[in-house]
């Protein structure tokens, strides 16, 4: 099981206050900030953001991709459009999608560094079009 995941960022001010916003619909928030780094979590930290001043962007076919569960479809729907309006870019909108073994429901950003970012749940699919209004 994995407790934790670390990420660099350019800008660990900027990286803070756009990860507290995109990942408050999440049930996330700054538990931690030093001066080198933050974390992010809901009981302690298990996302954490590493000053990398010197960093260069992150290609988009390279870099780390880290997953966070969310409760609901209209959580996911929120950082998807919280992560956009505040820098990131969409690298997937919020939709059903099919993987090997189940349909979950999920969105896909880039922060502002490249890193990307998933919010994802595994609803009851049957009716999900009615529940999305489409």
């Amino acid at each position: 099981m994995i407790d934790h995941v670390s990420i660099g960022v350019r800008d660990l001010a900027a990286s803070s206050a756009f990860y507290a916003k995109v990942l408050a619909p999440l049930g996330y928030s700054c538990l931690v900030t030093e001066p080198a780094r933050a974390g992010f979590g809901t009981r302690y930290p298990e996302l954490w953001l590493n000053a990398r001043p010197d960093m260069a962007a992150v290609p988009d076919d390279t870099g780390c991709h880290v997953c966070l569960r969310a409760r609901t479809l209209e959580a996911i729907d929120a950082f998807h459009g919280i992560a956009v309006a505040e820098g990131g870019r969409d690298d997937g909108p919020p939709a059903v999608r099919k993987a090997t073994m189940v349909s979950y429901y999920a969105a896909f950003v880039r922060d502002p560094d490249g890193n990307r970012l998933e919010a994802m749940t595994v609803p009851d699919v049957t009716n999900i079009g009615e529940k999305r209004g489409s």
